[in-house]
């Protein structure tokens, strides 16, 4: 899953991106707002993170040119302004929620999977999918109540794939979501749905990760005779 964290902090941002992958996260980064917005216009992101105070400008001028746009990206606003005035601003701009600096960074990951929820990037706390249950908040699959061992990325993909549980995961999609500017090389998405395939028949999954050649990727349930 791909986020987008505008911070011109370096230190932070960084700081702040390790703690994000070590949850399973992808995290593309900006320091400016020129430069978020040309992310956004060429990549998806499951939410954002967005500094109000950005060298080019104010946080809140790109974040009400997002949603004048009809971008409806989650947005949680990060400020060093604690006052109530400030976080009703962020709000009526168009932020899903507010933190202030200094904040704890698993109370971002907390707030972050909140928001995640609420705008239906996730299921549900577990989502079930044939002999399946994948916990959307830890990102762990169990199959038959047995622990499957994924890696993040990996984890990653398969969330991805239940999301559109019936829908085809576009491959433009899934890279943007799994690797965003990390500049891999053009097979690694066949990679990582190698792997997972493997993991899954492996554990005694009764799915199936389909190739829709030159679209995506789809998951089949095999316990329903699907294809």
């Amino acid at each position: 899953m791909r986020l987008l964290l505008v911070e011109d902090d370096r230190a932070l941002a960084l700081a702040v991106s390790d703690h994000l992958r070590q949850n399973g996260y992808g995290v593309d980064l900006a320091g400016k707002g020129e430069d978020a917005a040309l992310l956004l216009a060429t990549s998806q992101y499951a939410a954002m993170i967005l500094d109000r105070g950005l060298p080019d400008g104010d946080g809140l001028d790109l974040l009400r040119g997002l949603r004048r746009q009809g971008h409806n990206v989650p947005v949680i606003m990060l400020t060093a302004r604690s006052e109530i005035a400030s976080r009703i601003a962020g709000l009526d701009a168009g932020a899903d929620d507010y933190l202030a600096k200094p904040f704890s960074p698993d109370e971002l990951v907390a707030r972050l999977r909140a928001i995640l929820r609420r705008n239906g990037t996730f299921l549900g706390p577990v989502a079930h999918f044939a002999n399946m249950a994948f916990d959307l908040d830890a990102l762990s699959l169990q199959v038959d109540g047995v622990l499957v061992n994924l890696s993040a990325r990996e984890a990653s993909l398969l969330a991805l794939l239940l999301r559109r549980s019936g829908q085809v995961l576009t491959r433009r999609l899934a890279e943007d979501q799994l690797f965003g500017g990390d500049g891999l090389g053009s097979n690694a998405i066949e990679v990582y749905v190698h792997r997972l395939r493997h993991k899954l028949s492996a554990a005694g999954a009764r799915v199936e990760v389909v190739t829709i050649r030159g679209v995506g990727y789809l998951l089949s349930d095999l316990s329903q005779g699907a294809a």
